[in-house]
């Protein structure tokens, strides 16, 4: 009984204190009569009317603290809260819009890392990329090439890219699209002379049109290379630094005859050495460990320092520049910020992490989800490489640049525009049927359904979301591949794939191995897409807990 009285004593007095807490909530606070009475005193002082909503109180409520104010001047306190603040809010802005610098610079730095330090020398993934690359959700399925323009060092520079290339594409400092070369750049495959032009060129070469919606007609112009005249491509950087990617397809489910093509036909060279380069080097990068990424602590913004430093005045337009100016990365002067500064952007690196971390694994953005009810969603939204809302319009969409290029690489209208049966396209997911995060101790299946809308091949690849990159299991290549894999398809075309710890029973080669106690998500991609893949009428399915 003594128990039943003390709980009976509890609750009257809860509803008690809940009944004073509505009672008191109906009532204005005392800071909100303080606020009015505030009005009511600065109002008294003007000899006009004066709209109150153009005036500030002595004192307001943020989620900063309390400012004060005198007659709207702010207070010494008021003063160091705003600009704190305002430094954290730019050092969050800076992480989140430069992030396509940084991620360039970690590539130059990653490939400086591999012995590439020179215009002849390129990183072949002989035998594909595996796990050991930190480099955001690279794919195993292709075999790539990768070298570093410096245009600044060498000028104009020659590409040349042999018959039968996959996709490649040029891009600058700031990850902007230069040229694509290969399936879907203007040679169609076939191989061909490409020119770069640094930003500052002043010659008479001039660019050509080279998108991949350009393919129809041969647009190349005579330019005499090493004193013989040639039929080039020409296309004109923003940048000093640019990144070449290339990549060919395997042929019976093997890397070798494309590697062997890079070896054979991939030639860059300054133009003004054309008549004698320097001999080709190929550097195996298969099972090599490498970094690519950018910092995601305070180094982030030393390595935006060093990009600026590196490139011309107009590679950024004047927004751009000052964002970064305004916490004290300038061309031309050391970034030596003070320590309230350094530490300010030591907590704004933090939350600028957490947020293109939301945005790149958990888009709010509906535009970003291709179907309806599932949770597929795309790195380009609005299908749009410069995520341009409306043509533009509407102006750019930054939240769909952040989440593309924390996430991914290789920025081109070949991964944007719908050509059916030309470029690719990517589908994301890292949570299953019902809205959950993917566990490594877990069990999955995902149905393929029959017919996948990919002339050249499809592939589904597993990455790490600490890193971005492949995760790494006991698998060196976490991925299935529609041209490697002997799949065990069902007998209606479909396949159904497995993830978990432990391969299923009689299904190994349907299974790829996550690790316990790790999230991981996906990219499904397809080679060559076609229309049921653009219509829709061709969809994924989600992932499927398996319990």
């Amino acid at each position: 009984m003594n128990r039943i009285n003390l709980l009976l004593g509890l609750a009257v007095i809860l509803f008690v204190s809940s009944c004073k807490n509505t009672t008191e909530s109906n009532e204005p606070s005392i800071q909100t009569k303080q606020v009015e009475e505030n009005f009511d005193e600065i109002l008294s002082k003007f000899k006009t009317g004066v709209p109150a909503k153009i005036l500030t109180p002595d004192h307001v409520d943020t989620r900063i603290g309390e400012l004060e104010f005198y007659d709207g001047m702010p207070t010494d306190a008021t003063l160091e809260k705003v600009y704190d603040n305002l430094d954290f809010i730019r050092g969050i802005d800076v992480f989140l819009n430069f992030i396509p610098a940084t991620s360039i610079e970690g590539m130059r730095l990653g490939m400086v890392e591999m012995g590439i330090n020179n215009y002849n020398k390129v990183v072949v993934m002989k035998n594909l990329m595996d796990a050991k690359s930190l480099f955001l959700t690279g794919n195993a399925s292709t075999v790539y090439a990768s070298a570093i323009l410096d245009l600044e060092r060498d000028g104009p520079t020659v590409v040349e890219v042999p018959a039968g290339a996959g996709p490649g594409t040029v891009n600058d400092a700031f990850f902007r699209f230069v040229v694509d070369m290969g399936a879907p750049g203007p040679d169609a495959k076939k191989g061909g002379m490409y020119i770069i032009l640094p930003p500052d060129y002043k010659g008479d070469l001039k660019p050509t049109l080279n998108g991949m919606q350009h393919r129809d007609k041969d647009r190349r112009v005579n330019v005499k290379v090493g004193g013989v005249n040639k039929k080039v491509w020409i296309a004109q950087s923003t940048s000093y630094i640019n990144w070449l990617i290339l990549r060919g397809f395997l042929v019976d489910g093997k890397p070798d005859a494309a590697a062997k093509m890079w070896k054979r036909g991939l030639k860059i060279y300054p133009l003004k050495d054309a008549s004698d380069p320097l001999k080709m080097e190929f550097i195996n990068g298969s099972g090599v460990v490498f970094n690519t990424i950018h910092a995601n602590n305070y180094d982030f913004y030393e390595e935006l320092s060093n990009v600026l430093q590196k490139e011309p005045i107009s590679f950024l337009d004047p927004e751009l520049r000052g964002q970064a100016a305004a916490i004290g990365i300038i061309k031309g002067k050391p970034f030596e910020p003070s320590e309230r500064l350094k530490k300010t952007l030591q907590e704004a690196v933090k939350v600028g992490n957490a947020t293109a971390r939301s945005i790149g694994f958990a888009p709010r953005d509906p535009n970003a989800y291709l179907y309806e009810e599932k949770q597929w969603y795309t790195g380009f939204i609005n299908k749009d490489y410069q995520w341009l809302d409306k043509d533009g319009n509407q102006g750019r969409n930054m939240d769909a640049r952040t989440l593309f290029f924390y996430t991914a690489t290789v920025n081109t209208p070949a991964m944007a525009l719908e050509i059916p049966g030309i470029g690719s396209n990517y589908a994301y997911a890292g949570k299953d049927s019902e809205g959950r995060i993917l566990h490594g101790e877990d069990n999955y299946k995902l149905n393929i359904p029959a017919n996948v809308p990919a002339k050249d091949f499809w592939s589904v690849v597993v990455y790490d979301p600490q890193t971005r990159s492949m995760l790494q299991t006991d698998q060196d290549y976490p991925n299935k591949n529609s041209q490697k894999d002997k799949l065990i398809y069902n007998e209606d075309g479909s396949v159904d794939l497995y993830y978990g710890p432990t391969a299923p029973e009689d299904k190994e080669a349907n299974w790829t191995q996550t690790v316990p106690g790790k999230a991981w998500f996906v990219l499904f991609r397809t080679y060559g897409p076609l229309e049921p893949w653009f219509e829709k009428t061709w969809q994924l399915n989600d992932f499927e807990l398996i319990k």
